[in-house]
């Protein structure tokens, strides 16, 4: 516990001491290496050597994690998210395979392109837009993020989305690309509030999002899954904005913003007196607490990447991808 004692006199510097700070501030000047505030200062998130070997660490943490179905293998790699349902899938591996992952293939992340923006204050993000074996013809979008140049570069968001749906970003001279602030105007909808509106779509539906497959049809197929003989569905979605899964967008080359965020969901099933809930897979088991008899409540956490016009328009959300991360037994 420290105790105020009331104002303090600055402590005085000898000429010497002071010579001495001058000469290695214009030492580290004429050697190129100056430190500057992050927190002030607008620089580039990384450098792009620095961007390849994050994803190569991310990558080479994964394949260990998923091969031993071992969450403390790259949990130190994941954050927000991401980290929510990697850990979830590698706890329920775990849970039925003890001796690790008896169908683990090494993921592997080629063609790397890296957009990297050029910012003030923390925290510093980028994206790599990656070709992979897994997936399909799909290409990965990774977003990585630290707070701090002592903190390791985690990725918060995963996001695939099909090769021509990447859009262009705009850039300065020198290759960087430009953060779009989360409340920032002037486009469709805000970044801030795109997980707010998302979750208030999927239940009421409206004008905010184009029609797509993460969209107008998942909201279709809910409503057909919601009502079936003998078994009621029921869904809540939340946004998740907080902390490590508040929204970061770029700036597109036409003066849109390419967003990714957070949402959570939760899918209630309860079945009609004198029957069962059907029997989930082994998975779900995994992350259930409770005994299932008349319902099964889930929980899934989603990361979304969509395109935000400028001007009016709708968002188009290009890729989505979800994960169970919990599920309780009533």
């Amino acid at each position: 516990m420290s105790r105020d004692r009331g104002p303090r006199r600055p402590r005085r510097l000898d000429r010497s001491a002071l010579i001495a700070a001058s000469v290695t501030a214009l030492s580290l000047a004429a050697s190129g290496c100056v430190v500057v505030h992050g927190e002030r200062e607008v620089l580039p998130a990384t450098t792009r050597a620095e961007a390849a070997k994050a994803l190569e660490r991310f990558t080479d943490a994964y394949n260990k994690a998923d091969k031993a179905y071992d969450g403390s293998l790259d949990a130190e790699y994941t954050t927000g998210a991401l980290a929510a349902i990697d850990s979830a899938r590698l706890k329920a591996g775990r849970t039925n395979n003890p001796g690790g992952n008896p169908s683990h293939t090494p993921l592997e992340l080629t063609d790397a392109k890296f957009t990297i923006p050029k910012k003030a204050g923390w925290p510093r993000w980028f994206v790599a837009d990656t070709r992979a074996n897994k997936g399909g013809g799909t290409r990965w979008l990774l977003v990585f993020t630290r707070s701090g140049l002592e903190e390791t570069w985690q990725v918060a968001y995963l996001t695939l989305v099909a090769p021509g749906d990447v859009p262009e970003f705009r850039t300065d001279e020198d290759g960087w690309a430009e953060a779009v602030p989360a409340n920032a105007t002037g486009l469709a909808a805000a970044p801030a509030g795109l997980s707010e509106d998302y979750a208030t779509y999927l239940k009421d539906g409206g004008k905010t999002f184009a029609d797509g497959s993460h969209t107008s049809a998942w909201r279709e197929l809910r409503k057909k899954r919601s009502i079936r003989p003998g078994l009621v569905t029921q869904y809540v979605d939340e946004p998740l904005t907080n902390g490590d899964h508040a929204p970061l967008a770029l700036r597109t080359k036409d003066g849109g913003a390419l967003v990714f965020f957070a949402t959570r969901h939760f899918e209630k099933q309860t079945a009609a007196q004198g029957t069962s809930v059907p029997a989930p897979n082994k998975d779900v088991l995994a992350l259930t607490d409770g005994e299932i008899k008349q319902s099964l409540t889930m929980e899934f956490v989603s990361n979304e990447v969509a395109l935000d016009p400028a001007g009016s328009g709708r968002v188009a959300v290009l890729g989505r991808l979800q994960g169970m991360t919990s599920a309780k037994g009533e």
